[in-house]
């Protein structure tokens, strides 16, 4: 029973060094430092159940800390020929060549374009290009890695809906090519096929 309980704890361990955001680091880092708790209890191995004991206690507090803080977003209008947003897009370049191959800044030429901040880091570049009677096709909706949690998007989607809306946006619209990239961050968003497009309507 202990090898086993030791092995599930160094993969949770593993586990928590391959996850993205450090709130998902912290939930499977304690499950990690739970597991070698009871290894060490069943084989009385005092020195693993002290480190992991305090481990614990650190993980704990820092979800805690991580649940109470109330951070802030922002949304700021932008054309897309900005420095900072010329240099946000060629420092992130290769990954964001991953979900939407061959962009350039040129693509946001005459679209609505947002840029989020999320505790005054830029988190997001948001772009959408109105092809007529309420309806906007996402050009680019490109979150950097730390910040994919859906925070942003529920933000932009959610309580935001009104910078679209002043817009005359009623309906966001998702490319069927962008569906296997994109289809938990669909789901979770409630966007519905609708043709060849996913679609959200902005209430």
């Amino acid at each position: 029973m202990a090898t086993y309980i030791g092995y599930l704890a160094s993969v949770f361990l593993i586990i928590s060094l391959s996850v993205q955001g450090d709130a998902k680091f912290r939930v499977f880092n304690l499950l990690g430092c739970i597991c070698f708790i009871l290894y060490g209890g069943i084989l009385l191995a005092w020195p693993v159940i002290l480190t992991n004991s305090i481990l614990l206690v650190i993980n704990i507090y820092y979800l805690i800390k991580w649940y109470k803080h109330r951070e802030n977003f922002d949304i700021i209008a932008i054309k897309g020929d900005e420095i900072l947003v010329e240099k946000f897009l060629a420092y992130n370049q290769k990954d964001i060549a991953n979900f939407y191959p061959g962009f350039t800044v040129n693509n946001m030429e005459g679209n609505i374009n947002f840029m989020v901040l999320r505790d005054m880091v830029i988190a997001n570049i948001f772009s959408i290009k109105n092809i007529g009677e309420g309806d906007a096709v996402i050009v680019i909706n490109y979150t950097i890695k730390k910040y994919r949690d859906y925070k942003i998007s529920k933000f932009l989607f959610e309580q935001k809906q009104l910078q679209l809306s002043h817009k005359g946006i009623k309906r966001v619209l998702y490319p069927l090519a962008l569906k296997e990239k994109y289809a938990k961050f669909l789901a979770i968003m409630h966007f519905e096929k609708d043709g060849e497009y996913y679609v959200k309507t902005i209430k």
